[in-house]
């Protein structure tokens, strides 16, 4: 692969992420819109769009030759064999019985709080919170009328935003280590300072509450999607394209099967509590020090056996239907692998081309102090929109936001907080964000639309936020 190095730090850098959004949301071909953001990278670092094509290719493939990559596309597919077993051994049905049954969840604010509730509680992990919100919540609001649209929200509101406030778990480990790399002398005690300070994910998790337990509100496209669903019963906006696969969804127990909660609820009690086993055992006793991707990916294996282990026991399927379930299952959620390992290579595109540090760069030249938070996040939100990953935002603009901080005596934990709620706002925005594609998987609603949806709900948050951290420098 030959580099054409005068194109790295510059403004062509930013060509290739902004191809691939315009394309996606014109479009709706995601998979189409991310390769053709490739492509152009690669035909300008080659020189020749020829070149560029075999590099792109290449570039799809080298993904896969990084373990943590190879480690969460594979999860991502494991997860739709979860999502299989757990419907076809009844854990599903009978979870939605049991909640029926006991007139738990039987109103529209009793089906929103407890998607709510349930993104809080579990906070191991942000593709776990908002795929076992989806699975539950899916056919409670189907039922009740309510939109899927606003179900994707949720996951996505609660997932990331509150993973993020926890220190022991994937996100915090990964925090801290970047900010180990970068000489922070006392990494999670200031991962712990920034906490309160994280004012996207405060104010996300706040407005979420108002708006779907409290009060009620809808607003803008979500009003619309809201009102499609209460007058028509249409789950989807007509010529949308749902991420989750119509097969996957259909899948039920069979005729006469035994539904128990159970089945479903001890697969994912499992798949949390192993999420921290995993961090702990791969850390050598040290939960900060593990590996998320093996977490995460031995998290989702054991919950398959488990799933697997209370279908057949309780003969609810047989071990050669429990397969034909897993591969079917697995097959569901290919087109979700195949997002992720398109949006990783892009990803690593934009590192090759220096779009993170030109956008850093651009923006953060000559800032007061007054407004280095506020520009802090602005940056975070403009790569990590961009790029469509949160985790490559924090390790892009931390090793220019810690210098920055020293030279303008801006507190670290402020400049800290700032970078990653810029992370995550961008995260929220974008079409070609992995917890986008997640979120809407779990709502099994069309990608584009949950993004139009939650966009002016981040906007009010993200707008809060950028206010917020400008009151909070000029009280440091």
């Amino acid at each position: 692969m030959s580099e054409d190095l005068a194109v790295v730090g510059t403004w062509l850098a930013i060509l290739p992420p902004i191809l691939s959004i315009a394309l996606a949301i014109a479009t709706r071909a995601v998979h189409l819109s991310l390769f053709a953001g490739l492509w152009l990278g690669y035909a300008l670092l080659a020189g020749d769009p020829i070149s560029g094509l075999a590099d792109a290719i290449d570039g799809v493939v080298q993904v896969l030759t990084d373990p943590g990559d190879a480690r969460v596309v594979l999860f991502s597919a494991l997860v739709g064999a979860l999502i299989a077993l757990t419907q076809r051994n009844g854990g599903v049905e009978g979870l939605i019985e049991l909640l029926m049954r006991r007139s738990l969840v039987h109103t529209r604010p009793r089906a929103l709080s407890l998607s709510f509730f349930l993104g809080v509680v579990i906070f191991v992990e942000s593709s776990i919170t908002s795929l076992v919100n989806g699975a539950v919540c899916r056919p409670i609001f189907d039922r009740l009328r309510i939109s899927r649209e606003k179900l994707a929200w949720l996951c996505d509101a609660t997932a990331a935003p509150i993973c993020i406030l926890i220190p022991l778990n994937a996100w915090g480990a990964y925090i801290v280590s970047l900010l180990a790399k970068e000489g922070v002398a006392d990494p999670l005690p200031t991962f712990i300072a920034a906490i309160p300070l994280n004012l996207y994910a405060l104010f996300t998790l706040a407005f979420a509450f108002v708006v779907t337990v409290w009060k009620g509100w809808d607003f803008g496209p979500m009003r619309v999607a809201e009102a499609r669903v209460a007058t028509t019963g249409a789950l989807w906006r007509a010529g949308s394209r749902p991420v989750l696969d119509a097969d996957l969804g259909a899948i039920a127990a069979p005729e006469g099967a035994p539904r128990r909660a159970r089945n479903f609820l001890i697969p994912i009690l499992i798949l949390a509590t192993m999420m921290p086993v995993g961090l702990l055992v791969t850390g050598r006793g040290d939960m900060l020090a593990g590996s998320g991707s093996k977490a995460v990916l031995w998290a989702v294996i054991a919950a398959i056996v488990a799933a697997v282990g209370l279908g057949v026991s309780g003969r609810a399927m047989s071990l050669a239907d429990a397969g034909a379930t897993f591969w079917k299952g697995l097959g569901g959620l290919m087109p979700l692998a195949a997002l992720m390992l398109l949006a990783f290579a892009l990803g690593a595109l934009a590192k090759k081309l220096g779009t993170g540090a030109y956008v850093a760069e651009l923006v953060s030249d000559q800032v007061p102090a007054l407004l280095v938070p506020a520009v802090l996040f602005v940056v975070g939100a403009a790569i990590s929109f961009a790029t469509g990953t949160s985790w490559g935002t924090f390790a892009l603009v931390l090793p220019l936001a810690i210098p920055l901080a020293a030279a303008t005596g801006t507190p670290l934990p402020l400049a800290l907080a700032a970078v990653l709620s810029g992370g995550v706002f961008g995260d929220h925005c974008s079409p070609i964000s992995d917890t986008t594609l997640i979120a809407s998987l779990a709502a099994g609603t069309d990608l584009i639309d949950h993004v139009r949806t939650q966009l002016p709900y981040a906007l009010v948050t993200g707008g809060a936020s950028v206010v917020g951290f400008v009151v909070l420098a000029a009280l440091a």
